[in-house]
């Protein structure tokens, strides 16, 4: 019997502590994409009795993490930002479907839909930059 070594988005998402704390499940991905979920538990519930915004960033960059690592080399954000459609309240599944729009050199944009259900409660889009060399410096 063979055994397949992990491959780069199981070993980032394998060494992913906050993510994992946070009881995110890496759904499946493949080459560009990623599809992620997570249930919003009363620790990420904020004074308003609604999901903090930081937790669904949190997610939505997950996902995108996971989708920009896909073909292999180590990739970082370069910069990301968030629209917020929806509150998500406690007990809600959510889903962040990642998906690559462009790469060009050692950059790339992607896109990050979460949604509970049908409903979109975020939209997500996550500029990236491969960097040069696998060690954790930062990107040039």
């Amino acid at each position: 019997m063979t055994t397949q070594a992990p491959g780069p988005v199981e070993q980032m998402f394998a060494a992913d502590e906050a993510s994992r704390r946070l009881g995110i499940e890496l759904v499946r991905y493949g080459e560009g994409t990623a599809v992620l979920r997570m249930t919003v538990t009363s620790a990420m519930v904020n004074g308003h009795g609604i999901a903090h915004g930081g937790y669904l960033f949190l997610f939505a960059d997950t996902a995108f993490a996971c989708a920009c690592n896909s073909h292999g080399p180590v990739t970082v954000a370069a910069a990301a930002d968030v629209d917020f459609i929806a509150p998500a309240r406690e007990g809600d599944v959510l889903v962040a479907t990642a998906r690559e729009r462009i790469r060009f050199g050692r950059s790339g944009i992607y896109d990050v839909s979460v949604l509970r259900g049908d409903e979109v409660i975020a939209e997500f889009r996550g500029r990236s930059r491969t960097l040069r060399s696998t060690q954790h410096e930062e990107p040039q």
